[in-house]
């Protein structure tokens, strides 16, 4: 027999949310979590001088791990890794993983590029050996290098590793590699709260109607008629 939900008016709500007492110091500390792991230096300089919120490793990192994520967004692996081991070398040397999906960029622009012949070349050289030890690092090198055989990538069933989105991926990886060797997390807490929230929102839904937030961007509580 099915049970009728409760009904929570919206005084009732704004009561319950305003007993939750949230320190400024911890919002604060959310929202320099956020622009330090995302990249936005200047916004996490100008937050500290103005609320005093002390960031959890030095901002100055934070420009060179950005000029890393932007150098593999723009295609210059090469320059990335130089950079990654100016920063620190031991991120490559204990992460076989992303040295080879570094490599593995490089290839896909020269491939890119149509350098077909220093493509293999490179293949052979840095990447099959990798192969040898590695039995899925073989078979992301077969699923590359299967783009040299198509004339028009666009008919390759592997074309989306000359996507600007793969890139973007390899770009990610990099910067949280770089964060943890930091000792910071990869992932910046405020949108797992969020994520959190609505997830939370929607096991309240079962047993109680109440307002909601449905837009997180302006945090407004919203009647379920409405």
């Amino acid at each position: 027999m099915a049970t009728s939900k409760k009904m929570i008016t919206r005084e009732e709500w704004e009561k319950k949310l305003n007993a939750v007492k949230l320190r400024k110091e911890d919002m604060n500390t959310l929202v320099m979590n956020f622009l330090v792991t995302e990249g936005y230096v200047e916004a996490a300089e100008k937050f500290q001088r103005e609320s005093g919120t002390k960031p959890e490793i030095d901002l100055a990192t934070i420009t060179d791990r950005m000029a890393v994520k932007k150098a593999v967004q723009n295609g210059n692996v090469e320059d990335a890794i130089e950079k990654v081991n100016d920063l620190n070398p031991e991120i490559l040397d204990t992460n076989p993983e992303l040295f080879f999906h570094l490599q593995q960029q490089r290839l896909i622009e020269l491939i890119r590029q149509g350098k077909t012949e220093e493509a293999l070349e490179f293949a052979q050289e840095e990447l099959a050996p990798r192969g040898e030890e590695n039995q899925a690092f073989l078979e992301e090198l077969e699923k590359t290098v299967a783009l040299l055989v198509f004339d028009d990538a666009s008919t390759c069933p592997v074309k989306e590793l000359l996507d600007l989105s793969h890139r973007l991926k390899t770009a990610s990886e990099v910067n949280a590699a770089i964060l943890t060797s930091q000792s910071h997390e990869k992932d910046p807490k405020l949108p797992s709260l969020l994520k959190m929230l609505i997830w939370a929102q929607t096991q309240l839904d079962e047993k109680a109607v109440y307002p909601h937030i449905n837009d997180l961007s302006t945090g407004k509580l919203e009647d379920p008629s409405e």
